[in-house]
């Protein structure tokens, strides 16, 4: 299906997809805990390290996005039209332990941060990770899950509070146990778990979530290769490499059809959905990676410009807990 299709979707479909957006939005009043209570979870999983509460370990990189033509058509966001931006971009381990190992289970998933900043300075942020899919539906459940992270440590009495958990959440289970050790933070794919709203000049909308596809390709290591691996086997690599040659992403918006959840990361939506390319990354150089830089690099799923809105409710609750975490750790 070309660019002018995925326009042209029928009325009633998009009524469709709206209606789910709103009933999503009025959900959104029965969040029970708060972006506080969400970061202290994180703290009781992981520890509080004054640092990043998730995605502590990471690295910088430097480079440049142009957009693709085809962006316009559904998006009037400024940095998506025809205009080129410079981009910093950060991967990153999981958990808020700044001295996770990278061959560690826990260290997956892996975390894709990216500040589109334009020639006017004016910036939008997307964060993602290198799993299609939430682990679970709401903030509520994901305190729920970090909470039984925390209580379920290697003395725990089993059944654990997170064995329990993940008995009763399959998709839970899924996300934590069917993970994917890459090779390299440049050879897998970074997918946008929450939903947004698209608006182009015209007014028409559609709702999508977003993917960073490799152009070097997805390679993975089984885990007894990983367990040969050093601890910083994945920051090492991403040097030489970016030493080398550019990293190269392709950024796409995977487009909604009547039926897709949107308010629900936990499901993904079906590979057969179309694609809409926004445009191409080109990294070319590390960034400074002082500590100094990397508290000042704040990333925030609520950065975003006119013509993009969050449509997912999780969103809302993680862009009050973003400034949080940063300032917990200046």
């Amino acid at each position: 299906m070309n660019i002018k299709k995925i326009i042209n979707l029928s009325i009633m479909t998009t009524s469709i997809i709206a209606a789910g957006y709103l009933q999503a939005n009025a959900q959104e009043a029965k969040q029970q805990s708060s972006p506080g209570d969400l970061v202290n979870a994180m703290h009781s999983a992981f520890g509080d390290n004054h640092s990043r509460a998730v995605h502590a370990k990471g690295i910088i990189l430097e480079g440049t996005f142009v957009p693709n033509k085809d962006a316009a058509e559904i998006t009037k966001a400024s940095f998506l039209q025809s205009q080129s931006s410079k981009v910093l971009l950060r991967f990153s381990d999981f958990t808020g332990i700044p001295t996770i190992p990278d061959n560690n289970p826990a260290a997956n998933p892996r975390g894709l941060g990216i500040k589109f900043i334009m020639p006017d300075n004016t910036t939008a942020d997307i964060i993602c990770h290198s799993f299609n899919g939430f682990p679970t539906a709401t903030s509520d459940e994901f305190r729920e899950l970090l909470l039984a992270i925390g209580a379920s440590g290697p003395d725990a009495k089993k059944p654990t509070t997170l064995d329990n958990f993940l008995a009763s959440h399959p998709i839970a289970k899924t996300f934590l146990t069917t993970q994917h050790i890459t090779s390299s933070f440049a050879t897998i794919n970074y997918y946008g778990v929450n939903s947004f709203k698209f608006t182009n000049k015209k007014g028409v909308p559609h709702f999508i979530r977003y993917q960073f596809i490799t152009e070097a390709g997805e390679k993975y290591i089984t885990p007894e290769e990983s367990i040969k691996e050093s601890a910083d086997y994945l920051f090492t690599e991403i040097k030489k490499r970016i030493a080398e040659r550019p990293i190269k992403f392709k950024l796409y918006a995977q487009i909604a059809e009547d039926g897709d959840k949107i308010e629900d990361p936990s499901i993904a939506w079906p590979d057969s959905r179309q694609r809409v390319l926004l445009g191409e990354i080109t990294l070319t150089k590390l960034s400074e990676n002082t500590p100094a830089e990397d508290k000042k690099y704040v990333l925030n799923p609520g950065n975003i410009p006119d013509g993009i809105e969050m449509a997912d409710p999780m969103l809302e609750l993680r862009s009050k807990a973003y400034p949080i975490s940063v300032k917990e750790r200046q």
